[in-house]
């Protein structure tokens, strides 16, 4: 049942941590993380997202944020959840071209590049500085919107991500006294790295939303895994059929993320935010808006405040429309972040769009898409729906290990 208590709202929760601790890292270092001409995984996402959240003006003399530019993270960091001779086999990539396809280096996805193992370890070292903030105290809100590299697993590299700065921000808040951590990932692909890396752990939940492994890469995340021996429930797998729009794509996770997080009860929320579900990337079938992502956005953040205090750390992932979706869902999330919201069908700036005419050769959307009508899971479940027969195979699996009633929580 809802309060009646009218501070106990998202909004008044919002208001209230508005003021102190919002951390944001950035370093024009971070575009070296460069597999080379022709990759999806094209530095210009991540320097258009800066240069939109930028003419947007959400960094303008914003109460309590503060800035990490990070350098590359030590071996120490990295082994938190890599293993030693994975890092060594890195460096060996990174600083003789030494392929190793064993560990997924220097295959298709994960070419090998001068300087790779500092660029890399760049990411990690800002994800794992933007949660040692929260888990001091000094920031409510982080963003690393470089992070989120959430396929890399102990010993390879996988699907463009080179080392896990999302399982590493994790440890570094475990390892620092935080008791439970949720992990959300609203990325196209199944978050596996990240799974893989706590599946046995009871003390991380992790909620991945993605398209079905039966028609993408990596091929796993299925309703039915739901974590080792000793967390059964832990892990939550959403998988959705090609062509979920973004209305049904929020009803899932509506149906879903709530629910499980409010009975887990974390003390940190961290969440992925790969914008690869939208219509025009080229990496999946989905078809999920630029609003419908704005909204998850700001859906987990009002989750932030109703369940950790505000502690949240959000990352950026896949995303490949390098320049009509990516900048606009992540300027959206650091505007979350950051307590200054973008809204539906707000302008781009002239200048932004000019940017980008210069960098990509074509033109800008000219502001942030319609927003999106969303029927909730309370509504009714129809079994004719593909997206709602996945979602109660979800339900089904995962709930009674939570104590959930598939049917009615």
């Amino acid at each position: 049942m809802p309060s009646t208590d009218p501070t106990s709202s998202p909004e008044a929760a919002r208001a209230a941590a508005a003021a102190p601790g919002a951390c944001v890292v950035w370093s024009p270092e971070l575009l070296g993380y460069d597999f080379g001409p022709g990759h999806p995984m094209a530095p210009a996402r991540l320097d258009l997202t800066m240069g939109l959240v930028r003419a947007l003006g959400l960094l303008d003399d914003g109460p309590g944020v503060t800035f990490v530019h990070p350098e590359p993270a030590s071996d120490e960091v990295l082994e938190l959840v890599h293993d030693p001779e994975y890092v060594a086999a890195v460096r060996a990539a990174s600083e003789h071209g030494t392929t190793d396809p064993h560990r997924g280096l220097g295959t298709e996805d994960d070419p090998v590049f001068p300087g790779m193992h500092e660029a890399a370890a760049r990411i990690v070292a800002g994800s794992w500085a933007a949660a040692g903030e929260i888990a001091a105290g000094r920031a409510v809100h982080a963003v690393n919107v470089a992070g989120g590299m959430h396929h890399a697993r102990a010993g390879a590299a996988s699907g463009f991500c080179v080392y896990n700065d999302a399982s590493v921000a994790i440890r570094r808040l475990l390892d620092e006294g935080v008791e439970r951590v949720a992990y959300v990932d609203l990325d196209a692909h199944h978050g596996d790295g990240v799974e893989e890396a706590f599946w046995d752990d009871p003390r991380v939940l992790t909620v991945s939303v993605h398209q079905s492994g039966t028609t993408l890469f990596p091929g796993t995340g299925f309703a039915t895994d739901v974590g080792g021996p000793r967390a059964q429930g832990t892990a939550v797998n959403v998988a959705l059929p090609r062509r979920t729009d973004g209305a049904r794509w929020l009803r899932a996770v509506d149906a879903v993320v709530p629910a499980v997080l409010r009975t887990f009860g974390p003390d940190v929320l961290v969440t992925q935010h790969g914008c690869d579900a939208h219509g025009e990337d080229p990496l999946s079938d989905l078809d999920v808006s630029v609003d419908a992502q704005r909204t998850a956005a700001a859906w987990v953040h009002d989750l932030a405040h109703e369940l950790t205090g505000g502690r949240w750390l959000a990352l950026g992932g896949g995303g490949y429309a390098i320049a009509r979706v990516v900048p606009l869902v992540w300027s959206a999330v650091v505007g979350e972040v950051v307590h200054r919201p973008v809204t539906a069908g707000a302008p781009l700036p002239q200048e932004w769009r000019a940017r980008v005419a210069e960098v990509a050769g074509f033109d800008a959307p000219r502001e942030f898409g319609p927003p999106v009508e969303v029927r909730r899971w309370r509504s009714g479940y129809d079994p004719d729906d593909e997206v709602d027969r996945a979602v109660a195979a979800t339900r089904r699996a995962v709930f009674p290990l939570l104590g959930l009633d598939p049917h009615f929580d």
